[in-house]
């Protein structure tokens, strides 16, 4: 098995979770209230719309978890609402050694957090990190792969935090991988997980943060403000689309493995090989023989590509993604900015992701000749 790439649910494992939402939401909702649009407004004795509530608490028994809170804008608001929460401006945090992901990183510089890089796919440096740094007080980790290098078992790393610093919080920034790995952080020992609920069909700019409850309380007390609440209306349309996430990104993922596939088999002449990531989301990388990545993705657009990305697998992400290798992944690996492809074929299958693909090169080719 390789290391690198993430474990994610097959279609059947896909329905299951689907089901099991569902059956959450049986547990909170009456009929009822489930056709209900939602109320607004700060709710006395609650500070924030009954529906957003009843929606918060199906989502905290999806993941077993003490609680949940919804957020404004999107993964990066979760965990910087809950990093607020945490840490006192200043403290001392563990991350992993790649890349940090853009919006991550300015959450550190506007809190003046001092990042302290580990290695987490060495243990032995994670387990030296941990006994020799006490000062750290938060253990962050990023569920999908920040460099292609990447092989942690977010498991056992989990495991092993929890064994050697039991007091240490540890939040996982699980963006990209809810509903398509079988479990989530918290699922697996975290203190708290992260994500957004743009990745996973809803509506623009909901962050969601499930875990623990003393933290959330606190930030459900700090949000007490009418204009920073997620409406009962706009909770409502994030869980009616996340019911419908785990299967169709179960499809996706079936995809992405048959345009590798295909890919390695000679499909497009001009492929020197294609392999699998977890570059945020599961996707393929292509790398040509050429260095016109750049021409090639621009003229994808006229034969149906996306080239660039809405909210990485959103609601409007339709046709197949043929863009730009992600810029943690071009740190590391600079020669992919015109060697490199990335494609996800989103709601599209293998074939057409490929015939675009086709295309697209073979226009880029006839113009330099």
């Amino acid at each position: 098995m390789n290391q690198r790439i993430l474990t994610h649910m097959t279609i059947d494992e896909a329905k299951e979770k689907q089901f099991r939402l569902v059956s959450a939401i049986a547990r909170e909702f009456t009929g009822n209230q489930f056709l209900s649009q939602g109320d607004v407004g700060v709710v006395p004795d609650w500070g924030r719309p009954v529906q957003t509530t009843r929606v918060e608490r199906v989502l905290a028994h999806m993941f077993g978890t003490e609680a949940c809170t919804l957020v404004r804008g999107a993964g990066t608001g979760a965990i910087r609402s809950l990093l607020s929460v945490l840490l006192k401006p200043g403290s001392p945090l563990f991350i992993h050694t790649g890349p940090v992901y853009t919006t991550t990183e300015e959450t550190f510089h506007m809190m003046g957090l001092m990042p302290r890089r580990v290695d987490y796919n060495d243990g032995e440096a994670v387990e030296r990190a941990l006994k020799e740094d006490t000062e750290c007080r938060l253990f962050f980790v990023q569920h999908s792969r920040q460099q292609p290098e990447d092989s942690y078992d977010l498991k056992g790393l989990i495991e092993q935090v929890r064994r050697l610093r039991p007091d240490l919080p540890i939040i996982v920034d699980d963006n990209y991988t809810v509903f398509k790995t079988p479990q989530i952080g918290v699922e697996l020992g975290a203190s708290h997980s992260c994500f957004s609920g743009f990745k996973l069909l809803g509506p623009p700019g909901i962050g969601v943060v499930v875990g623990e409850e003393k933290a959330i309380k606190e930030i459900w007390r700090r949000n007490y403000s009418g204009g920073g609440q997620v409406q009962g209306f706009e909770a409502m349309e994030l869980l009616r689309s996340m019911v419908l996430a785990p299967v169709a990104i179960a499809v996706q993922t079936e995809q992405v493995d048959i345009l590798c596939e295909k890919l390695n088999q000679g499909e497009v002449p001009q492929v020197e090989k294609a392999y699998i990531t977890n570059s945020q989301s599961k996707n393929v990388i292509v790398e040509l023989k050429e260095p016109i990545s750049p021409e090639v993705i621009a003229a994808s657009e006229k034969h149906g590509a996306a080239i660039h990305p809405v909210g990485a697998e959103s609601r409007y992400e339709v046709l197949p993604m043929i863009y730009r290798v992600s810029g943690t992944f071009l740190k590391s690996r600079p020669e992919l900015a015109k060697h490199g492809i990335r494609i996800n074929p989103m709601r599209a299958g293998a074939e057409l992701t490929v015939e675009i693909l086709r295309k697209a090169i073979t226009d880029v080719m006839k113009e330099r000749t």
